[in-house]
């Protein structure tokens, strides 16, 4: 995976298997920019945002997973997983959070990353 300099800047802390993740499912890792939900779609794409609705803070993390989005469990905003952001008529932004696989296992960034600044 390509970095550029910001991202090298970041804390990556080792979270895990690709498998501890199951297909079209989440986990949450609790850090200390709070609860990230790391999110598995069906074709092993790894996506990360905190795990808090814009709306009304629902967990995302109980959501369920479809294509590259995710359904808030309480009111059933769809959030985009590559970009977090709301899909219409409903307006927000889930803040993504920098994830990356090296082999099997997976790295969450902590700290200045262009992910983490939205």
């Amino acid at each position: 995976m390509d970095m550029n300099n910001s991202q090298d800047q970041a804390l990556w802390i080792d979270i895990g298997e690709i498998a501890d993740i199951p297909l079209l499912g989440s986990r949450v890792v609790a850090t200390r920019e709070g609860d990230i939900a790391v999110f598995r779609a069906a074709d092993d794409a790894v996506f990360a945002l905190h795990d808090r609705c814009p709306h009304k803070g629902g967990p995302l993390s109980q959501g369920i997973v479809h294509g590259r989005h995710v359904t808030c469990p309480l009111h059933g905003w769809i959030m985009g997983l590559e970009d977090g952001e709301a899909k219409a008529p409903d307006k927000g932004c889930a803040h993504r959070v920098a994830v990356r696989r090296v082999g099997d296992r997976l790295q969450l960034a902590l700290g200045e990353t262009p992910a983490a600044k939205d």
